[in-house]
């Protein structure tokens, strides 16, 4: 059995780097899309919108196919036809084909997200030790490798279905030979007196913490380049160094932010997390000059790392007998949160200043050391409380091992 959980888990990271890779290549190269199709700059934030909104509803249909069909299964099913839906963006030239492989990405997207954390959370509590950041780690490296091929093709004047085109031949059928070992936990049985279902009031600090984060996230990846190139003077190259130092402090504080949670506990972390990730907004927002700005950015990316993970660990915890379905909730407000941020800071940056704009995800962000407590449920020592752990549940291999 520790075998079939060590198989498991290694399989999942692999999904979770895929689909950093995925992520990557589609959103760094927008512009080379919009070119593609002839997309007009008045029409191409509703495409993009788009995504995250269908995601949404992949997500909220994923927590009730989830009821009929495992997670593996979802898993096992979504992520090759988000691979397709890549090559579909970059393979078509009309802009009703861009419509269609961008609304299949957006609904694939929605449930590989929510199944890939679904088995993330059953395999930390089969585990009973907290290792849901290293899988999201595993997502912060397929993002840089994703990212760095997208400037390869960039650079090398690659059409689009040319530079997807290798990424999903070796990909496609590696997750699809992966998935052979997906493991689906059992979910535990509700406590005496805990309620059944999914209670959104005792869900929704954990939502305001998701939507906060993204809010934080994609104001780095948004307008970390336009800032540091127009605000505080940059130039033209060294505007496209924050975002790849986010990204890279991302991967190291994930690899090493399990052995924190283990040592110290969620609660601690996660403050510790968005204390440091206030700071480094607040370093963005007064910075003098481009080279200051990098130490906000680097401080972004060490503070927000954590705050993503260790809110589905806790969804997990809060309702052990229905975490799926509160994964699946939770999981939209990450969409909600993409949607909000990067509009916001723009709308305010044109209407006040992009300095002053940095202040209000600062603000937000500390809003979650409000909430810390919530992360701790249930006591278990994962989560960072000192309640003796209970029998672990017995994972099941998804090809029925």
């Amino acid at each position: 059995m520790t075998d079939v959980l060590r198989r498991g888990r290694a399989s999942l990271a692999f999904g979770f780097f895929v689909q950093g890779v995925a992520f990557a290549l589609l959103v760094t190269r927008i512009p080379a899309v919009q070119e593609r199709y002839g997309v007009s700059d008045a029409l191409l934030p509703v495409f993009l919108a788009a995504v995250p909104i269908l995601a949404g509803v992949g997500s909220v249909t994923t927590e009730r196919l989830v009821r009929r069909v495992r997670p593996s299964r979802m898993l096992r099913w979504s992520q090759p036809v988000v691979l397709l839906a890549l090559l579909g963006v970059g393979a078509g030239d009309q802009v009703a084909e861009l419509a269609v492989a961008l609304g299949v990405f957006g609904l694939s997207v929605g449930m590989l997200d929510a199944s890939m954390n679904m088995l993330g959370v059953s395999l930390q509590r089969a585990y009973r030790r907290s290792i849901m950041l290293s899988f999201h780690a595993a997502y912060s490296l397929g993002g840089i490798l994703g990212a760095s091929l997208a400037w390869v093709g960039a650079h090398g004047e690659l059409t689009l279905w040319v530079s997807y085109l290798p990424v999903v031949v070796v990909l496609l059928p590696a997750v699809l030979v992966g998935s052979r070992w997906y493991v689906d936990g059992e979910a535990e049985p509700a406590g005496v007196g805990e309620a059944k279902g999914v209670a959104f009031r005792v869900l929704l600090p954990l939502c305001l913490v998701m939507t906060f984060a993204y809010i934080g996230d994609s104001t780095v990846s948004n307008w970390s380049a336009k800032y540091v190139k127009d605000v505080l003077g940059g130039s033209e190259q060294l505007a496209t160094v924050p975002y790849n130092v986010y990204m890279v402090t991302t991967l190291v504080g994930r690899a090493v932010g399990d052995l924190g949670v283990r040592r110290f506990g969620a609660v601690a972390v996660v403050r510790l997390g968005a204390l440091v990730a206030a700071c480094g907004f607040a370093v963005v927002a007064v910075a003098p000059g481009a080279w200051v700005g990098m130490l906000g950015f680097t401080l972004l990316g060490i503070g927000l790392c954590v705050l993503v993970p260790q809110t589905f660990a806790a969804a997990g915890r809060l309702f052990p007998g229905a975490s799926d379905a509160a994964i699946a909730r939770l999981n939209i407000f990450n969409y909600v949160g993409f949607l909000v941020g990067s509009p916001l800071v723009g709308a305010l940056g044109d209407a006040w200043s992009y300095r002053g704009a940095m202040l209000v995800p600062m603000v937000l962000v500390l809003v979650t050391t409000v909430y810390a407590r919530s992360f701790a449920s249930g006591g278990d020592r994962y989560g960072g409380g000192h309640e003796r752990p209970r029998t672990a549940d017995v994972g099941r291999g998804s090809n029925g091992l």
